[in-house]
Parts: structure tokens; sequence; C-alpha cells
């Protein structure tokens, strides 16, 4: 016969603690995996409430004020600011990249080449894309998506000199304006070299003279009007 089985419990040494579950690396990793995996919604949520009640009230009242401000003044009258700031170098990669971006916000920005000869497209685009950070110092609006480049920058002053803060944000929107600039009239002296290099100055200035004709045209299009508008 087998020997009777004792239901008593495993005698444990006088003093000694039984183990606890908490001690166990497996309940451990699994108690940590629940605590972050709940805590990732909670940082999702309170950073969604943070927006809401922050950044988005301000990017609606600055869509609004740029909307409204192209309605007053006439969009007729923003292009011809816009074919006016294509005409010079300096405005060329100043200006018109600085109203294409807050106005019509990233990517539509880029739709403003559609002023410029194709040799001159290259360059401002290159002069506008690099702008759609700086911009948002003062600007949030025309680049929403990419704020927390700007808040990343900002994050380190606003914490160690918030006084400091206007002034970063100056700095950041004028040195964005320099370096576009520098950009724009490096890329089109580029463009220019590699359109010789390739033998393609014919192609290019038969772009141009099409640009010449379609713009002329536009402009005999608007005048009849004008001037029966003076007559009357």
């Amino acid at each position: 016969m087998s020997p009777p089985v004792s239901l008593n419990p495993i005698p444990v040494a006088a003093g000694e603690p039984p183990a606890a579950i908490a001690d166990n690396p497996v309940m451990q990793a699994l108690t940590w995996a629940a605590t972050h995996f709940i805590g990732l919604f909670q940082a999702s949520g309170e950073t969604f409430v943070g927006l809401v009640t922050g950044i988005l009230p301000v990017l609606i009242v600055l869509l609004t004020l740029m909307f409204a401000i192209t309605t007053w003044v006439g969009e007729d009258r923003v292009t011809r600011i816009v074919q006016w700031a294509g005409r010079y170098a300096i405005t060329r990669y100043t200006v018109m990249p600085v109203l294409a971006v807050i106005l019509l916000t990233n990517p539509m920005a880029y739709s403003f080449g559609v002023y410029l000869p194709e040799r001159q497209k290259p360059a401002f685009y290159d002069s506008a894309v690099s702008f759609v950070h700086p911009v948002t110092a003062f600007f949030p609006h025309a680049n929403a998506g990419e704020i927390f480049v700007w808040t990343g920058v900002s994050a380190g002053v606003l914490t160690a000199a918030p006084d400091k803060y206007p002034l970063l944000a100056l700095l950041y929107f004028v040195v964005g304006i320099v370096v576009i600039l520098i950009r724009g009239m490096v890329t089109e002296g580029i463009t220019r070299l590699l359109i010789r290099r390739q033998g393609l100055t014919e192609v290019f200035d038969e772009y141009d003279r099409a640009f010449l004709q379609a713009r002329g045209g536009r402009a005999a299009s608007t005048a009849p009007a004008g001037g029966e508008a003076g007559a009357a």
C-alpha cells in the first residue's frame, strides 16, 4: 500500500514571509504593460484636450482672419500684388513666398508659382517650402500639421526664460525670411546653370514666350471691362 498523502500545508520557516505575487517577474511585466497601455491613451486624451482648448481656437480665428482679409482686399488686388512681387528677385523670394504661405497655407501656397516663368518656379518652391516652419512662430495656421517643430524649438526658452519667447519668435521669423531669400537666389542660379548645361535654353525660351503671351492675354481680357467702366 502507498503511504497516506498528507493534506497539511508545506511548512514555512519561522519568521519567513510568504512569497508575494507582486514579486513575480511575469506579473510585474504584465502589470507594467497594462499600466502603460492605458497610460498611452490617457496621455493622448490629455493632449487632445490641450489642443482643443489651446491651439485649435487660435488656428480657426487666424484662418477666418486671412479669409476675411482676402475678401476685403479682393482677389484681383491680391493677384496683382503677387504678380508685382514676382518681377524682382528680392521680392520674389521674400514677399511672394511669405504672402503665399500666410494666405494660402501649406501646401496650397505653392500654387502661387503659376505667376512665374518655368525657370523661376523651382526657386520659388524652394523658398516657399523653407518658410513653412518659421511662419508658425506668428501664424501657426499656415502649417498647423507641423507646428510641433516650433513648439519643440521654443519649449526650452519658454521654460527657462518666458520673457524671451517673443524675441525668439521674432528672430525665428526674420531669420526664416533671410534663409528663403538666400535659398531662392541660389536655386535660381543652379536652375539657370542646369538649363544651359543640358542644352534646354531654347525650350525654356519658348516656355517664357508662352508665359508672356498668357499673361498678356489675361491683362487684355480685363482691359475692356475697365474701359467700359471708365466710359460709363
